[in-house]
């Protein structure tokens, strides 16, 4: 029989050695490296660990807010329907307030507050003069893909290398965020996400009412007027920490206009004694950062600065620092404006946020490993002693074991991080796939040695029926559990499902031509 016959009737075995061999490569190959994500550890392979096997923090919450579908806009922009529904509920305002076109004449309308309800929306409609069909629970989807993209900006800003951040949805429907970084504790996680993020600069000054002279916020700068924003700076020689900005071009001579009319810019500048033991109300005018409502920072503005905006020569080049006192203040500042304002905030008493140390992850590593040898061990003496013909069981073992390293080389392609439960998917498949050999031994063998191929062939038929019976029944019972977002079971189902199809397409049709050359003559 020349070479290329004896490859054409071994195809199979074939199949299933260039498959260990493309897998070989994905889990040493350094072109596939892993370089982010979540879990670029420093590994001897491209394998990504997982929370549980890496260590780190997950948080999984709803979004706060409700939502009215069918609102019947007329000509009105958004912006005007936010700030006429805001203007009806007493403890929001129009960041807490989302209008959406989704036709030429209605759209939806999302109260994000967090304290927000269906009947408040409802009244706030119905003040309004605004018509809609009904209120729900939750907010759209639009709203959750911005929330994705901003908490992901937020991670990457904050240096949180590996973080993710996905929506999924429960068997009844609920909606969630789930956000994944791995070798972060918790109070570090939930501290970066559990704020919305809005940041305002506004002037503190005074103004005279009603023969009155008091103290106001006006704001001057929101989130979007920032054209470019730096990283959080420690200001040793200078200022203090703060974060140097522009601001958009567009915005630059209304910027400037508002902080010479409210006397920031005053002659010689301000010196700011805000929030000091003298009271704010005997103070310069002031430049406040306001941070999700609350003053963060205040200061005042040097005289130079100052000159140039009574100048007009500050809108040519619009650039200054935001002081904060603190360097930690200046780190938030900088993340929140790079990254942009949450659109809703997260429900985090409505969700759950678990946190596995470093060293906790090593041990599950440690432990999930000893198991799987464990079990191939198990899985190996069980065979010898049930056949005792090494022709039989070695190749049995070898081709159980195949499967393994082919899965590996899968989630190390796809960069799919491991952890308990695709470990446990793992040991799942071993199991499940010596059964199916067994049944092919057994049925190969039940009468007997066996020294024709046609003979065989005709058992190894008969045994392949069985399997690809039961594979189909696995694969049916295990696609919800992979399609449904569950948490841990999608991963075991997801591995459960590929384990089952790379056995009855590769290895059990390569175990059987395997056995056929090792006990037929003819």
């Amino acid at each position: 029989m020349s070479a290329w016959e004896t490859i054409k009737g071994n195809w199979r075995v074939v199949l299933l050695a260039f498959m260990l061999v493309l897998s070989s490569l994905f889990l040493f190959a350094p072109a596939f490296e892993p370089q982010e994500g979540p879990a670029a550890q420093e590994t001897a392979t491209n394998i990504q660990y997982g929370l549980q096997l890496s260590g780190g923090t997950r948080v999984r919450a709803p979004l706060h807010g409700v939502t009215a579908e069918e609102v019947q806009f007329g000509e009105q922009s958004t912006a005007d329907v936010e700030r006429a529904v805001a203007d009806e509920l007493p403890d929001a305002d129009s960041s807490d307030v989302i209008a959406r076109y989704q036709t030429n004449t209605s759209g939806t309308v999302e109260l994000v507050a967090e304290n927000g309800t269906q009947e408040g929306l409802s009244a706030a409609l119905d003040d309004a003069g605004y018509e809609y069909d009904t209120v729900r629970d939750g907010v759209t989807e639009t709203t959750r893909e911005d929330t994705v993209d901003v908490l992901t900006s937020k991670i990457n800003a904050a240096g949180l290398s590996g973080g993710s951040v996905r929506t999924v949805q429960t068997i009844g429907g609920e909606n969630f965020v789930l956000i994944e970084v791995p070798n972060d504790d918790r109070s570090e996680v939930i501290e970066l996400v559990n704020s919305r993020g809005t940041v305002q600069i506004a002037a503190y000054h005074q103004v005279t009412r009603n023969n009155t002279t008091e103290y106001v916020n006006t704001t001057v700068i929101r989130q979007e007027d920032f054209q470019t924003v730096g990283t959080a700076q420690q200001g040793e020689q200078g200022p203090g920490p703060n974060v140097p900005v522009s601001v958009q071009q567009s915005e630059a001579e209304r910027v400037q206009r508002l902080f010479v009319e409210t006397g920031v810019a005053g002659q010689g500048g301000t010196e700011c004694t805000y929030g000091q033991e003298n009271g704010p109300d005997t103070t310069d005018p002031c430049i406040l950062v306001i941070r999700d409502g609350q003053v963060v920072s205040s200061f005042g503005m040097n005289p130079n600065l100052a000159q140039s905006m009574q100048d007009g020569e500050w809108a040519e080049d619009p650039q200054f620092i935001l002081v904060t006192g603190s360097f930690e203040r200046a780190q938030q500042v900088s993340v929140d404006l790079r990254a942009g304002a949450l659109p809703a905030g997260l429900a985090l008493d409505e969700g759950s946020a678990t946190s596995i140390s470093a060293a906790q992850g090593d041990d599950f590593k440690r432990d999930s490993l000893i198991i799987g040898v464990l079990a191939v061990f198990t899985v190996a003496g069980v065979v010898f002693l049930r056949y005792g013909d090494p022709k039989v069981a070695a190749p049995m073992v070898v081709t159980a074991l195949s499967e393994v390293v082919v899965l590996l080389g899968f989630a190390a392609f796809i960069r799919y991080p491991l952890d308990l439960s695709v470990i446990a998917g793992f040991i799942a498949v071993i199991g499940t796939g010596v059964d199916d050999l067994v049944i092919i031994a057994d049925e190969v063998m039940a009468q007997g040695d066996v020294n024709s191929r046609k003979v065989f062939q005709s058992r190894f038929r008969k045994a392949f029926w069985v399997i690809g019976a039961a594979a189909a029944t696995t694969i049916v019972a295990m696609s919800p559990l992979a399609f449904l977002s569950l948490g841990d079971l999608q991963g075991f189902a997801i591995f459960t499902i590929l384990g089952v199809l790379v056995g009855v397409l590769i290895t059990r049709p390569a175990y059987g031509d395997i056995l056929r050359a090792l006990l037929t003559d003819r």
